[in-house]
């Protein structure tokens, strides 16, 4: 069994430590938050033996193997790099920091201290998102020309809210336009070029546009907002077809082939939970099997999703404290 530690007790540490309970390998010992109260209900509500009013004091916890961040963005670097001194794996929410930089120090801290560390990108994980790259590699669609991605939905501004704080990280790209980009990077690779075009609210970006160039002509075509309802849908498109993943990508239970003079070839997925146990099951078969990183969610990509995010906000003017 792979002992987990919960940093936070928010809505996605709600969830995900729900989505826990699925994986047979894996088992919830301790949870943390800056409110022992919290801790302590968050723990009688999903059956955790242990809380504590200080993630230190769990990261002292013999019993505790692996740590989930669920922090807000801007807290990530911070409790991360304390887990991996403390010698604990980190699973860290996405996006693994709030600046290129720390992303990188988060990197180095763990090949140094020789500890695994993934951010939790979860859709990755997905059975149909593993389909949809082993269809593209297989050339199902043949050459990729273009892959288009949109997450945007309102939210009502709150300038309280971490969403439109710069001080927490706020803004739509960090939280909603990794996705696209992870999605496209995954297919294509890091861009050559990124251009970004949008509008800010309290200095954070409430809705961001990118276009990614690749060689020959190749581009991803990707958005995201907090102000604007889009379908939160994405589209391969190759030399010989394309695949469609309706609405919502990021957790697809369907994905269609189309191709010229055949009829549509759906894939679907019956989802139990919600659908993060396919990364914590990665997680723990990787720590059974020793190694420190995710074959498919690999360090050097998640420092390559930071850098095309960093440029493209460095376009729209956003800086973070």
């Amino acid at each position: 069994m792979i002992g987990w530690g919960v940093v936070a007790t928010g809505g996605i540490a709600d969830v995900v430590t729900s989505d826990m309970k699925l994986v047979p390998d894996a088992e919830v010992r301790a949870v943390s938050s800056r409110d022992s109260a919290k801790a302590a209900a968050f723990a009688s509500r999903h059956g955790i033996p242990r809380s504590y009013g200080d993630y230190h004091d769990m990261l002292r916890d013999p019993d505790v193997d692996v740590v989930y961040v669920a922090t807000p963005h801007s807290s990530h670097h911070v409790v991360a790099r304390n887990a991996l001194l403390a010698g604990k794996a980190v699973l860290c929410e996405k996006p693994l920091t709030v600046s290129l930089r720390d992303a990188e120090d988060l990197v180095s801290v763990a090949r140094k201290q020789n500890v695994f560390l993934m951010e939790a990108m979860w859709t990755r994980f997905n059975p149909l998102i593993r389909l949809l790259r082993k269809l593209v590699a297989d050339g199902v669609i043949g050459s990729i020309r273009s892959v288009h991605a949109d997450f945007g939905e309102p939210f009502a501004h709150n300038p309280a809210h971490r969403l439109w704080d710069p001080a927490a990280g706020g803004g739509s790209l960090l939280d909603l336009g990794v996705y696209p980009v992870s999605l496209a990077q995954m297919l294509l690779g890091e861009p050559e070029s990124v251009a970004s075009h949008g509008s800010l609210i309290d200095g954070v970006d409430a809705e961001a546009a990118l276009l990614l160039r690749y060689p020959n002509g190749v581009s991803a075509h990707l958005s995201s907002s907090l102000v604007g309802n889009y379908p939160i849908a994405a589209t391969v498109v190759g030399t010989a077809g394309r695949i469609e993943i309706p609405p919502v990508f990021y957790r697809p239970t369907e994905l269609v082939v189309i191709r010229p003079d055949a009829l549509p070839e759906r894939h679907t997925l019956e989802l139990h939970g919600f659908g993060y146990q396919y990364q914590i099951a990665e997680v723990d078969e990787r720590m059974t099997a020793g190694d420190k990183e995710s074959p498919e969610m690999p360090l050097e990509e998640t420092l390559a999703v930071m850098r095309t995010l960093t440029e493209a906000l460095d376009q729209l003017g956003v800086s973070y404290p």
